[in-house]
């Protein structure tokens, strides 16, 4: 039987707060850049300087080719370091070349990366052991936006903090508590939120190889179940628009495929995508948050925002 890793928290709603507040604190200030620019994101105007911006890193960039457009995902070699690799090997090997979405379930997931096209293949590389959670160290800054319970089937439960590590939705124990711990590191973990990337398995924990899925919706009974080692930082309208159906099951499903699959390190410069992601620990993140507080003074639900990213122009 799967059992859930639980996360405790070993302080009162006043000490989370308090901790809510040291993280935070982590954040770098962008008080020197003044100029702002706007960016069109979801119909929605945005204005951050361009110091709040931050490039990502090619050799950590995948590139999903498909009908509809292209998915760009930022990958977490410092969260997942074994299935990073394995996904980086498996691209450059063009292995994901072609390979449909065998299975898709509205509003949960897209899953692809079976060569057999049937959700039974795998890759010849060895299966990888599970990162269902990670240590994080206090140089790791998390802007935190409020809590959630650690079991989901009992939201009134023990609560531990949530919040953003760069693009990627993450729940954590406080910093304050890695000064009690032998690594210097508190746990934490991913949240499987759309657009975010994990590691399909079957009951067998080290059984993750080639298969993965791209998160359509927001399914918190994965997490700590499954690894992720990626989120999705553009073109996250296209996650909803594959077609439905698992094959196998219905004769008249055509499962939609990845056209190709690359690195931004593998593709010329002068034809890499241009892209940049608001800096989470930037006072430009901050502000955008407080734009989607609600009345109560709380903020959304974790996985109900999303990390803005523009096109960078010459």
């Amino acid at each position: 039987m799967i059992t859930r890793l639980t996360l405790t928290l070993l302080a009162s709603v006043s000490l989370w707060a308090s901790a809510c507040a040291e993280d935070a604190s982590q954040t770098s200030q962008d008080t020197s850049a003044v100029v702002t620019k706007t960016v069109v994101l979801d119909g929605l105007d945005f204005k951050a300087p361009d110091s709040a911006w931050r490039e990502l890193d090619p050799e950590n960039t995948l590139y999903i080719d498909t009908d509809y457009g292209r998915i760009i995902v930022e990958l977490f070699p410092e969260i997942a370091p074994l299935h990073v690799a394995q996904i980086k090997t498996l691209t450059r090997q063009k292995f994901y070349d072609y390979i449909t979405f065998h299975r898709v379930i509205d509003g949960f997931m897209n899953q692809t990366g079976d060569p057999k096209g049937d959700g039974t293949g795998d890759s010849d590389l060895p299966n990888i052991q599970p990162e269902f959670t990670f240590r994080r160290s206090p140089e790791m800054g998390v802007t935190l936006t409020g809590s959630q319970s650690v079991n989901p089937k009992n939201p009134n439960g023990e609560q531990i903090g949530v919040g953003f590590y760069k693009s990627l939705q993450v729940a954590t124990q406080p910093s304050s508590q890695a000064i009690l711990t032998i690594d210097g590191k508190v746990d934490a973990y991913g949240l499987h939120c759309k657009g975010v990337t994990s590691m399909a398995r079957s009951s067998k924990e080290d059984s993750g190889n080639s298969q993965f899925f791209l998160m359509r919706g927001t399914s918190p009974w994965l997490d700590t179940q499954y690894s992720i080692w990626g989120a999705t930082v553009w073109g996250r309208e296209y996650l909803t628009k594959f077609k439905v159906g698992t094959a196998g099951e219905d004769p008249t499903f055509v499962p939609d495929k990845m056209n190709t699959v690359q690195l931004a390190a593998d593709v010329p410069v002068n034809e890499r995508v241009k892209l940049q992601v608001l800096r989470t620990d930037s006072e430009a993140f901050g502000a955008y948050l407080k734009t989607l507080r609600k009345e109560d003074g709380r903020y959304p639900d974790i996985c109900d925002i999303t990390v803005p990213s523009r096109i960078k122009k010459n």
